[in-house]
């Protein structure tokens, strides 16, 4: 890179995404790892959000962040924007959905096509934009009216880029597949159809990729159970290199909103053929354990079968029948009864063995959005896990933990799922935080899971717990897909992959298709490996910038991945990425429809729990209806309110109120904005006056004047700010904007005055 002889390399230019932000500005995500790059609007007039740019930096701004200027657009990508369709002045525009683009699309008179005023449609862009020209585009769909059931996942596809549409020649095959098992498939194949494997899953579940089977068995010289976890053969379907195979690697996993799901694969496939639906033949991928008395893995094959599912269970059913083994539930299914016991007492044994590893286990809270027809939330609960759920977890967890032994001993190239310890910034930011809540406990320089166990099993008593908790779970990495092994931090295993959901996650297929190669003594190849160099590199470095590689250990000779690695490591990356797309649509659905729930309800009053404290205030998560907001640091009071970042919280330097995770509040709901997927609170007084019960407790009286405690706290050589806020609730009364600014104003002059200038 060169520095062009400028001071600070200020000159060097890089490439990278832009990121647009909905105020006009935007960042460059730089594709070499380092710090985002901020572009002013003026730079931002003439690039779109995720366009490929050149940048360099020209200067520092006065928040002392390094200030971008584009040199060259890289490659725009073919995105399709969404908006609605206006009529202004005579104009036709298209105001973009996503407020990140920034500028609204001029549309000619004649490429409107057969939209109406106000329908949210798709534009192709014609030309891009520039320092004096807005963006100019036609509108290429019409998607319908805001408020069509089911608009709001219409809008995340596109927005996201998901693709909802199979290809015709990956539809034309799934056509062609037979709709049940033949004789001839069966060749080769263990038959289990006499073994009681059954399926546990949700009530609303469609597919069903795993069934299970629990029997006592002799391992070793002592006791212990042989558990089978069979898994829908979807490779035996889906050959590599199909047109349904393309298009599953395409979508590299199910996404899932609120009454809807994009498959992965053909709904032939996803819910029929593959799905391993009660009393009928399915071929199945087996995982055949001996587990041990003590929980540990003492033997396991995998071995291809054909099986029939003898039931289908719900989690709420199982965890009635082992709860009340004589109640209606267990009368109904007495058959299966001792099988499901059997089950739980595998799981029993595993959650032991769980716990003598360390692995982190913190509970909680999921939520479920119940919709109506219409696809309007009628109400948003919390997901229940019961024994249940816990059963198939582990049991899928002592699967998957196979299937990455089965390829790591076989030293076939493949994905494992790895999840890195916390990065050496976020176990600094932990140990502070630690010790600043006195817990007493804190990780070492090279962490372990059982470390944050311990600490979530230590303080889980507190009444900050919620608060600890959040802020372990925080300081973890994302897992990834990676031929690079380093193992998989939060379960403490050595090595984990995924191998039980073919059917929605392409990393499980990818898993399948290699223990079959290892079980035939053959190698599976990826299909066109890329060639080593700038292509591929600039891939790699393009995904990677949405999805943080594996930190890997460093060795005594760097040897160059070879083209097979390459090809592993592009396609791990794809599906992180991928992954990561889809939890984004979802995630963006949710708030579309939590916005608009939350409509019907401004100006109402809600209790509840603060989420998250930043500088520019709390986010604070409802009670009853599990909706975050924010409660802007104007909306907390006429006081200044300095963020601590050890403990994680906003304190007010006059009253000494504090807003921390989990501190419990009581809020208005005052604002929704629904483009962007925003909801405003107001803090609400309820009651006593808290701010007066804070200053008590700090030491100072209303007028200001030290209190006597204070005095005596202040001869002891304590410092009043080091006490502790009494009151469960620390809530303030509203104020707007302009008073909070105008008390801020007013009192950094009076802290300026008599200052001498600093020399």
């Amino acid at each position: 890179m060169k520095n062009n002889g400028h001071p600070s390399g200020l000159l060097d230019e890089f490439e990278g995404t832009v990121q647009g932000h909905r105020d006009g500005h935007g960042f460059v995500q730089r594709d070499d790892g380092e710090a985002d790059i901020y572009l002013p609007p003026n730079e931002m007039r003439a690039v779109l959000h995720k366009d490929r740019v050149k940048a360099r930096i020209v200067r520092q701004d006065r928040r002392g962040r390094p200030e971008g200027r584009v040199v060259e657009i890289v490659d725009r990508p073919e995105q399709p924007i969404i908006g609605r369709l206006l009529h202004e002045g005579g104009v036709w525009l298209v105001a973009p959905e996503d407020k990140r683009y920034g500028q609204d699309v001029l549309i000619p008179k004649g490429a409107t096509g057969p939209a109406k005023v106000g329908q949210v449609v798709v534009v192709q862009l014609t030309e891009p934009p520039a320092l004096f020209g807005q963006p100019v585009g036609r509108v290429k769909e019409v998607l319908g009216e805001i408020d069509d059931p089911g608009m709001e996942i219409e809008i995340a596809v596109r927005k996201y880029g998901v693709p909802h549409e199979f290809s015709e020649a990956g539809m034309a095959e799934a056509k062609a597949i037979p709709d049940k098992v033949r004789p001839s498939d069966k060749k080769g194949r263990v038959d289990l159809t006499d073994v009681p494997l059954v399926t546990i899953d949700g009530e609303d579940a469609r597919d069903f990729d795993d069934a299970v089977y629990c029997e006592p068995a002799k391992v070793g010289r002592g006791k212990g159970w042989r558990l089978l976890v069979a898994i829908a053969d979807v490779s035996a379907y889906v050959q590599t290199g199909s047109p349904i195979d393309i298009d599953a690697y395409d979508r590299a996993t199910s996404v899932y909103f609120p009454r809807r799901v994009i498959p992965m694969l053909p709904e032939k496939l996803s819910n029929g053929l593959c799905s391993l639906n009660p009393e009928v033949e399915r071929l199945c991928m087996v995982c055949d354990m001996l587990v041990a008395a003590d929980g540990e893995m003492y033997a396991y094959q995998f071995y291809p079968a054909v099986m029939f599912s003898h039931a289908r269970f719900t989690y709420t059913e199982v965890a009635a029948i082992l709860g009340n083994t004589r109640g209606p539930e267990a009368a109904k299914r007495k058959e299966r009864v001792k099988d499901l016991l059997n089950l739980s007492d595998v799981y029993k044994a595993l959650l032991k063995q769980r716990s003598r590893r360390g692995a982190v286990d913190f509970e909680t809270t999921e939520t479920q959005i119940v919709c109506d027809d219409a696809g309007r939330i009628e109400k948003i609960v919390p997901r229940t896990r019961n024994e249940a759920h816990k059963i198939i977890e582990e049991a899928m967890l002592a699967a998957n933990v196979c299937s990455a032994d089965f390829i790591n001993e076989s030293k076939h190239p493949g994905l494992y799922r790895v999840h890195e310890g916390p990065t050496p910034e976020k176990k600094e930011v932990l140990r502070g935080y630690l010790k600043a809540m006195g817990v007493g406990l804190s990780i070492t320089d090279d962490p372990k899971p059982g470390e944050f166990q311990a600490i979530a099993e230590a303080t889980k008593d507190r009444p900050d717990s919620q608060q600890i908790h959040t802020m372990l779970l925080r300081s973890m990495s994302q897992a990834i897909y990676t031929p690079i092994n380093s193992g998989h931090f939060g379960l403490a295993y050595e090595a984990y992959t995924h191998f039980t959901s073919p059917i929605r996650r392409y990393p499980d297929l990818l898993v399948h298709r290699v223990i079959k190669a290892i079980l035939g003594k053959t190698k599976y190849t990826l299909p066109m490996l890329p060639t080593p160099g700038e292509a591929h590199a600039k891939l790699a470095k393009r995904l990677a910038s949405r999805v943080k590689a594996p930190t890997q250990k460093p060795q005594k000779a760097v040897v160059a991945p070879t083209k097979e690695v390459q090809a592993w490591q592009a396609a791990g990356l794809h599906c992180s990425a991928n992954e990561r797309r889809a939890d984004e649509a979802s995630r963006d659905v949710e708030a579309w429809l939590k916005c608009k729930y939350m409509r019907e309800h401004l100006g109402e009053e809600y209790g509840g729990v603060v989420s998250s404290a930043t500088t520019f205030g709390i986010f604070v998560t409802l009670d009853a209806m599990y909706v975050e907001g924010l409660v802007h640091i104007t909306e907390l009071g006429g006081e200044y309110f300095k963020f601590d970042e050890m403990r994680q919280e906003l304190r007010g330097e006059r009253t000494g109120i504090r807003y921390a995770i989990g501190t419990r509040v009581r809020v208005q709901v005052s604002r929704v904005d629904l483009d962007g997927r925003k909801i405003d609170f107001r803090l609400v007084r309820e009651g006593e006056d808290l701010t007066a019960r804070a200053m008590k407790d700090k030491g100072v009286s209303s007028g200001g004047a030290p209190t006597k405690a204070s005095a005596k706290r202040g001869a002891r050589g304590k410092s009043a700010d080091s006490a502790p806020v009494a009151a469960e609730r620390m809530e303030a009364g509203p104020q707007s904007a302009m008073q909070a600014f105008k008390s801020a104003v007013k009192k950094a002059a009076n802290k300026m005055k008599g200052r001498k200038p600093r020399r």
